[in-house]
């Protein structure tokens, strides 16, 4: 209750923020809001998670970083499954939960993920694409603290997100706090190789970023909701200058 209590203020003050602001994209009408938090969170990257981030791939052998991204992986599928009953594909959460069983037994607990090579697709369905499979629309773009691009529906998604993780149900707290910093600079040492194409190229980083977020969401609800031959127009974002090119 805490963290959604936390996220809720943080919607509201990011709402009365962007009042003041004015927007060239009307899906971004906290934009004033929104680039301060992404230079804040770009920032923190810049100074802590990213050089973390590249001395956990420079020295871990490789074997090892695959092992961490594939037991959090497997973990991540229980949820996906979840998603996808609730989204009415029975496929897709049958296959994932058919990725737990396998990688959790013949994956040595996940560290292996033996499902993927057999052909069972991983999906990574989370609780906000479920909603927009739903009909809730996306609402305004927003950039979170420590957690960046989202939007308004996402955020509400959030604490249910964090409550169907079951690595947060792990106990002895110290082996949860450090499970979860780990997996924090596994997904970006992952993207090392993205972030420095990024800023080669994007004239506008907090743009690039945003259109590519709500693309890639757009997307990921439309996908799933074609799977039942019905497409998701409430999340569809409205043209703009930057994105309509």
């Amino acid at each position: 209750m805490k963290i959604m209590n936390r996220l809720g203020s943080l919607a509201l003050v990011a709402t009365l923020a962007g009042c003041a602001t004015t927007a060239s994209n009307p899906q971004d009408p906290l934009e004033g809001f929104n680039r301060a938090v992404f230079s804040f969170n770009d920032t923190l990257d810049k100074v802590a998670l990213k050089p973390v981030a590249t001395a956990y791939r420079n020295w871990l052998p490789s074997f090892v970083q695959t092992g961490v991204n594939n037991f959090f992986g497997n973990l991540g599928d229980v949820w996906s499954s979840v998603n996808g009953f609730l989204q009415g594909n029975v496929a897709d959460g049958t296959s994932d939960v058919m990725r737990v069983a396998v990688n959790s037994t013949l994956g040595l607990g996940g560290l292996l993920d033996i499902s993927s090579e057999a052909g069972l697709q991983k999906h990574n369905k989370d609780f906000g694409q479920t909603l927009g499979k739903w009909g809730v629309g996306s609402g305004p773009y927003l950039v979170l603290p420590l957690f960046g691009p989202s939007n308004i529906r996402d955020t509400a998604a959030l604490p249910v997100d964090m409550y169907g993780d079951i690595w947060s149900y792990k106990y002895p707290v110290r082996w949860r706090n450090t499970g979860s910093v780990v997996r924090l600079i596994d997904k970006r040492a992952n993207l090392l190789d993205a972030g420095d194409l990024l800023e080669g190229a994007a004239l506008d980083k907090y743009e690039f970023v945003r259109d590519a977020y709500t693309q890639r969401r757009e997307s990921q609800i439309h996908g799933n909701a074609d799977d039942n031959g019905s497409g998701d127009k409430a999340d569809k974002p409205a043209k703009s200058k930057s994105t309509d090119e």
